[in-house]
Parts: structure tokens; sequence; C-alpha cells
């Protein structure tokens, strides 16, 4: 099967803008019309996969959506995510922070993949 890998760099575009759709969702989207998909997080993205609690809600708004639960979601759809060391460093995650399981520490090759879309 030929996979394709989506870019995610910026980690937050606003809650309210993105409660209905955000670029989670976009991914889950793209792996089940595609067939495949991995994603590869950088920039602030990375904070994603840290393991921790869940995002709260804000200022009365509780239809938030939750990047860790839907990176969750992904991995569970068999999504492969991979985060570069450089990107965990540079948003200030030490090495020692745990990933959620199955996250992939090490760059995406970009040869490997038939396509690959900065989303």
């Amino acid at each position: 099967m030929t996979r394709y890998l989506a870019v995610v760099e910026r980690g937050y575009r606003g809650s309210v803008e993105t409660q209905f759709a955000d670029v989670l969702y976009l991914v889950r989207e793209l792996n089940r019309q595609l067939g495949g998909l991995d994603l590869s997080l950088r920039g602030l993205a990375v904070t994603y996969a840290v393991d921790a609690g869940p995002v709260g809600p804000a200022a009365g708004v509780d239809t938030l959506p939750d990047p860790r639960a839907s990176l969750r979601t992904l991995l569970a759809e068999g999504v492969a995510v991979s985060v570069a060391d450089a990107d965990l460093d540079a948003a200030g995650v030490p090495g020692d922070v745990p990933l959620l399981p199955g996250v992939v520490r090490g760059a995406a090759r970009w040869s490997d993949y038939r396509a690959v879309w900065f989303l």
C-alpha cells in the first residue's frame, strides 16, 4: 500500500474557530479516504504527543477539540505518528517526558512517501 504523509506544524489555530473540524479531524478523514496516512508533528504541534491530561474547557465553551484525544484516536486507527527530537527540544519538552503510546521519536523520511502535505 502506498502511504501519504501529513505534516502539522502549528499547534494552535484558535479554539472557537476550529471547534467543528480541527486539523487532526482532517488527518483522520484523509486517512480514511486514502487508505493510509502517516502524521509528522513538528513545531509547537509536537506538544500534542506529550502524554498529559486532557485539555480543559475555555471560557464557557465546552465543545473544543482535545488534540491528545484526537491523536489517540488516530493512533488507534493505524496512523503512524512521529515527532522530531529537535522540535521537542525547541518546544521545551525534555527527552524524559513520556509521549503518547505509539508515537515514534524521530523525523519522518519524506522520500518514503508518495506525497507529503503540509496541513
